[in-house]
């Protein structure tokens, strides 16, 4: 008796639960209207120690992840996003029931958890993520001859580790890799070295002390040229060409090389470079870029014409838009997308390829009113909308719009402020609206409602009052920029999984466009 009733004890005090409680199962999701399922509610995760083995030649990859987190409610049972198989999960050390439904795994531990507990979960898993597909039947995983990358956006997470994936949850990270000899393994964040395990293996250790979502988590193993240098402000750069580049790679190398510069001018419109370091990865394994958190991956389908900085602007801006400041739901895709967009503006004016001014009227210009284009809402694209043409271009416009609404101390202000108040947090489009109406003093409301939420073309009033340059540059010939910036723009839309009713085909870039990865 006395035995048994220090083991209740034991487990009461590990677990929290008092004899009042009233415990329940955590939600399988936290309600994002576009995805209700993404993410797990009764607890919030602030560490994921991610250690894995993967092997090239089989694809398998055996994993054993440590989630530390803290429980928001009485548990009786919580999910973790995973779509590998589970060989054991362990709750506060103690091994726990799991059902798995296609990326939901629900775990019941031996006895339920008290609110505000310290939560250490440990899942060792093992499978070929190639092969596992999510409820509506798509996979994610990119196998390539050499290797693999897991990098896609909203979802990747589930087929490398557990999580609470939703960029509500953010965490730190821990990443270890363990992959043959000769192969190379690169994540997020600073490179803390490698080890030779027993078999000759490589262990590649990256470390991310930022808060981070789990979809901008990203692996790329394989064949690369690792290039590592410090920028002029002193972080760590490190950037990775793989190594079946071919004709393309000197483009690459000559864009992604550029990063801390481009980087030093976003810091001038946006505020700090939020992060610990910088660099990028270029691959022949997938057909876009994304903005995987302190280090970019593109595809070589962005330098087929030489040199190309603006994808790598538009990446760069992504990590104050959309990494730093992340989506509060999907359906908030405008403050990740309609901004990194604007970047490249920025910073074709910065080069002298035309100003933002320009580049907006062309823009406004280049399509009638009766194009589809302008019947696509951006403020409310819908699940699987959210990297439609117009997100990008209207939604880059409708920054133009508002920046001439306000003026540039009140524009980049408003900037800079929601940047440094929403650092490593998340945002709302109509968080910024409010933020605008108070910086500038201006009423905002309508300006925004055309621009984000009505269908049709907006007058060229909304757009504001362009310059006679602005204007004559539009009516004559495009500027300089225009060609780089719609092969960036190309390349991102038609490889997001996305509806191509909407794209572009009236430029030679559709020629270079990549293919949908679905």
């Amino acid at each position: 008796m006395a035995i048994a009733a220090t083991a209740a004890g034991l487990v009461t005090a590990l677990f929290g639960t008092t004899a009042s409680a009233a415990p329940t199962p955590g939600a399988p999701g936290v309600g994002d209207p576009y995805y209700p399922n993404d993410g797990n509610g009764g607890y919030d995760v602030s560490h994921y120690n991610i250690r894995i083995t993967y092997n090239p030649a089989t694809d398998l990859l055996t994993g054993t992840t440590t989630i530390l987190a803290r429980s928001t409610q009485e548990l009786s049972s919580l999910n973790l996003d995973l779509l590998l198989p589970i060989k054991s999960v362990r709750v506060n050390n103690f091994l726990s029931r799991t059902t798995a439904n296609t990326g939901e795994v629900t775990v019941t531990p031996p006895s339920p958890i008290g609110n505000n507990q310290n939560l250490t979960i440990v899942v060792q898993y093992e499978g070929k993520p190639s092969t596992v597909k999510d409820a509506k039947g798509a996979n994610y995983w990119k196998k390539t001859p050499d290797g693999a990358l897991a990098v896609d956006e909203p979802h990747i997470a589930q087929w490398w580790f557990p999580s609470s994936d939703h960029p509500t949850d953010k965490a730190t990270y821990d990443v270890s890799i363990v992959v043959p000899q000769g192969v190379e393994a690169l994540s997020n964040g600073t490179f803390a070295g490698t080890q030779q395990t027993l078999n000759g293996w490589i262990r590649w250790n990256w470390r991310t002390v930022s808060q981070q979502a789990t979809y901008l988590a990203f692996l790329a193993i394989g064949q690369y040229e690792i290039r590592s240098s410090t920028a002029p402000n002193g972080q760590p750069v490190v950037s990775a060409y793989g190594e079946d580049l071919g004709a393309n790679g000197p483009a690459a190398r000559a864009s992604i090389e550029r990063t801390p510069e481009v980087t030093e001018f976003l810091e001038t419109q946006f505020g700090p470079y939020p992060f610990e370091a910088q660099g990028g990865v270029a691959s022949t394994g997938i057909g876009f870029a994304l903005e995987t958190q302190t280090r970019p991956v593109y595809s070589t389908l962005f330098f087929p014409r030489g040199a190309n900085t603006s994808v790598v602007a538009h990446e760069m801006a992504h990590q104050w838009f959309g990494d730093s400041v992340s989506v509060k739901t999907w359906r908030d895709i405008w403050l990740n997308e309609g901004f990194a967009r604007y970047a490249e503006w920025l910073w074709a004016e910065n080069q002298a390829e035309g100003t933002a001014a320009e580049i907006a009227q062309y823009y406004y210009d280049r399509r009638p009113a009766e194009d589809p284009f302008w019947q696509f809402v951006v403020g409310e694209p819908g699940a699987g909308n959210e990297f439609n043409i117009a997100v990008y271009d209207r939604g880059a416009l409708a920054v133009h719009a508002f920046r001439n609404a306000v003026g540039d101390e009140a524009f980049f202000e408003t900037l800079k402020i929601w940047q440094a108040t929403k650092k490593n947090g998340n945002g709302k489009i109509e968080e910024f609206i409010a933020l605008a109406e108070r910086i500038s003093g201006k009423p905002l409301f309508a300006l925004f409602q055309t621009w984000l939420f009505t269908k049709g073309k907006p007058s060229p009033e909304d757009l504001g009052n362009p310059t006679a340059a602005a204007r004559t540059a539009s009516a004559a010939t495009p500027p300089k920029a225009i060609e780089k910036l719609d092969l960036t723009r190309d390349v991102l839309v038609r490889t997001n999984h996305l509806d191509h009713d909407h794209a572009d085909h009236d430029h030679a870039a559709h020629d270079h466009a990549g293919h949908d990865h679905n």
